[in-house]
């Protein structure tokens, strides 16, 4: 390669060094009024931010003003999520679970209590960005047609609040413009369908993880008396008080799940206030720091069978005994629908609802009742106007009954699921999971 002169290489050099030099300086200044700009920003309000565009959904007094997609779409790109003011809340959520697939939208079943929230969240621009960036964590994830009336999610909502100076993990927030934070109850409700609500918020710490940080769940599942044993049910359910391995009471996942024990610190049967045609309805009610998949229908399942009598009280031992009986016996699970998650509880956790929430709340819980008890009246005038059984048609069907009765296999000689050893031997082998306590 041929080599310019010396004069002309030291030129170029000197040159390049101060073209670069220019470059530095250019990139400090900018980087200097980027930085002005973010705190002058930072320090507004969001809504007034918001407002300053025309055509962008706001949220006015908890009331819901829909405007144009554009001016939407202009807003979101105008202002980065980052300097949109925010705060971390747990919202407390009561949910009629039969229409749904369960709780998770993440099993692709629509339509599910989850998808319905995170709808409702966009609508009223609650939601900050996206479900990723928000910190989302949920307590629990019933299953399909299962109810809750104290499910517990986490995540960062938009605010009208900013974090107090010198605050950074924040637990104090003060007031902009002395204007108070959003009524999270009211407009999400607003926007939620009718079989869901949000029945309290609470501001939390950044560490605070709705899943992790639940100290204890509390399920009920509710069933006609008829003529069902209580008081062994009562003793057989008392028996899984305690820490024991539940691999016999519940749905196995190998892949994800590699320890089965759990404790209950707390089983009761009680009856309820109300009744039917001289049939009492009752309730289970169980705690415990943390439940299996299916865990609490399987326990129901079997204290159904010894209420029957067709199961001894000492069967709950036997399958509690992992060594003694190692594979789970084949059995039904019982249905989804009687089934509420009751509560989720915390320490230092603390929900508020305004009184004009709380309101609108019982107002719509009054509503939805008697909208299901006119249900209820529409199929006891279709079983009032079925036509009567003939003496032989009664005959027949007592006899299928005892027949049903009879035919109950022990579960003890049923056929049995494979094992947890027999299920991993068919996966790699992976990390073996802390032991919830």
């Amino acid at each position: 390669m041929t080599m310019s002169g010396g004069d002309g290489g030291r030129d170029s050099e000197s040159a390049t060094d101060n073209e670069l030099a220019s470059l530095r300086n250019r990139v400090k200044e900018l980087e200097a009024e980027n930085a002005k700009l973010i705190a002058q920003v930072s320090s507004c309000q969001c809504q007034q931010m918001g407002v300053e565009h025309h055509d962008v959904p706001v949220l006015d007094s908890g009331n819901l003003v829909r405007r144009s997609r554009r001016g939407r779409k202009r807003a979101d790109k105008s202002i980065p999520s980052h300097l949109i003011s925010k705060r971390y809340v747990a919202l407390k959520i009561m949910y009629f679970g039969k229409r749904f697939y369960g709780f998770s939208a993440e099993a692709q079943m629509e339509p599910s209590i989850e998808s319905e929230i995170f709808k409702a969240l966009e609508r009223t621009r609650l939601l900050v960005g996206d479900k990723k960036d928000s910190n989302y964590s949920r307590c629990g994830r019933t299953d399909k047609g299962v109810s809750s009336t104290g499910q517990v999610i986490a995540l960062f909502l938009r605010s009208r609040l900013k974090i107090s100076s010198g605050d950074s993990e924040g637990h104090t927030y003060e007031k902009i413009n002395g204007r108070p934070e959003y009524d999270y109850v009211r407009v999400l409700n607003r926007a939620l369908p009718d079989d869901i609500r949000v029945l309290g918020w609470s501001p939390v710490p950044l560490d605070f993880h709705a899943r992790f940080s639940c100290s204890a769940r509390e399920y009920k599942y509710f069933f006609w008396r008829q003529n069902l044993n209580l008081s062994a049910m009562d003793i057989a359910g008392k028996k899984f008080i305690g820490e024991h391995d539940f691999r016999n009471f519940c749905k196995m996942d190998v892949a994800n799940v590699h320890c089965y024990t759990r404790r209950v610190t707390f089983f009761e049967v009680s009856p309820c206030q109300n009744s039917h045609e001289g049939d009492q309805l009752c309730t289970f009610t169980m705690r415990g720091s943390a439940f299996l998949w299916h865990q609490v229908r399987a326990m129901v399942a079997v204290l159904f069978m010894i209420g029957q009598g067709v199961e001894s009280v000492d069967v709950i031992d036997t399958l509690l005994d992992t060594k003694k009986t190692p594979n789970k016996p084949q059995y039904l699970l019982a249905s989804e629908i009687p089934l509420v998650l009751r509560t989720c509880e915390f320490e230092n956790v603390n929900f508020i609802c305004t009184s004009g929430a709380l309101e609108s709340l019982r107002s719509h819980f009054k509503k939805e009742s008697l909208t299901y008890q006119l249900e209820s009246v529409i199929f006891q005038e279709a079983l009032r106007n079925c036509l009567p059984m003939g003496n032989d048609e009664i005959s027949c069907d007592s006899e299928e009954k005892k027949k049903k009765a009879a035919v109950h296999v022990p579960l003890l000689s049923r056929p049995t699921e494979p094992s947890y050893e027999e299920r991993s031997a068919k996966l790699k082998p992976r990390q073996q999971e802390t032991c919830p306590v």
